[in-house]
């Protein structure tokens, strides 16, 4: 075991570097840059800038040098907690990302348990009465959670608090608190608004484990051990619990790996559309405007995270089903 996971991590460690190299080349890829978005952005407010102010910019964020010197001076910079500074907000990336970070985590965090909480058992149902009027009920309910989009069933929960009971659902904060200090009431006003997007996020991701969860199971119910097994007397609920549906739960532990960069991102359009303060909207306003250092150290944070999260899927599969580790 322990060399399995020491092969893992020295896996990840070449993956880290070329994905910094992948991030920083597709954040460079649109023509121009940062400088040369913001003097267009004047020029149409009627605004000129002299040339002294153009390279005094150039050279405080190091336009002038070549790119691969301002790779290394990026790449040194996160090495050691700096992560740069933001273009468009003139302020470090460190403070726009962790201001925001907190309330993603919370809604994913919730999102991640919701999940799991609602699709175990509904699986595990839907499993064990094959062919069943609950089996064909989830079904449809699983279709339909996988076929809507989450923007859309954002903006169908809007609609339908406005229009019949005259509040919005925009937001993770009433409008008195938005602004005021962190303590109990601010945190049980946030309760109250928290269950809207853990819902809206979570119902493709719980409807396609049910779907995934049930298809294992089935396929380990069928196999000749359980029948086997039956046949000596084992008790079925022993028999469900021990082999089959340990096996079945493999999709659970494997969604660990998106699930980390999950707690960055966020669901963007989601987010957007329910003006939720979380990271989503601001890396999507990053890449939007091409602020590299804010966009890289977005794309960079996610790639870490999908790689630890990845590394801790191996490991907890490969506890859970050893044949892994010798593959």
């Amino acid at each position: 075991m322990a060399r399995y996971i020491l092969e893992r991590i020295l896996y990840a460690i070449p993956t880290l570097i070329l994905i910094s190299i992948v991030s920083f080349t597709i954040i460079q890829l649109p023509p121009g840059d940062f400088l040369t978005s913001y003097i267009a952005q004047l020029s149409q407010a009627g605004q000129t800038v002299d040339e002294a102010t153009i390279a005094a910019l150039t050279k405080r964020y190091g336009l002038d040098q070549p790119i691969y010197v301002q790779y290394f001076k990026w790449v040194w910079g996160m090495l050691h907690g700096d992560f740069g500074q933001s273009f468009e907000w003139n302020r470090p990336v460190n403070t726009l990302i962790w201001e925001r970070l907190a309330l993603t985590v919370a809604i994913s965090l919730c999102t991640l348990i919701f999940t799991w909480i609602v699709a175990f058992p509904i699986g595990l149902y839907s499993a064990t009465h094959q062919y069943s009027v609950g089996d064909y009920f989830v079904s449809f309910l699983g279709f339909i959670g996988i076929a809507i989009p989450q923007f859309m069933l954002a903006l169908i929960l809007m609609w339908i608090a406005y229009s019949y009971f005259g509040q919005s659902v925009g937001g993770l904060f009433s409008p008195e608190y938005v602004e005021a200090a962190w303590g109990w009431a601010k945190i049980m006003d946030l309760l109250k608004h928290l269950w809207i997007p853990v819902i809206i996020i979570g119902m493709s991701g719980t409807a396609g484990l049910i779907r995934t969860f049930r298809a294992n199971l089935l396929d380990e119910l069928n196999k000749p051990y359980v029948t086997t097994a039956r046949a000596k007397g084992v008790p079925e609920r022993k028999l469900l619990y021990k082999y089959p549906v340990r096996i079945a739960m493999i999709p659970f532990i494997s969604t660990v790996g998106w699930s980390l960069p999950g707690l960055i991102s966020g669901e963007t359009i989601t987010s957007v559309v329910l003006s939720l303060p979380t990271t989503g909207p601001l890396l999507l306003r990053a890449l939007q405007s091409q602020d590299m250092y804010l966009a890289g150290s977005f794309v960079m944070l996610l790639s870490i995270l999908t790689v630890i999260g990845t590394l801790i899927s191996d490991i907890l599969l490969a506890w859970i089903d050893p044949r892994i580790r010798y593959e």
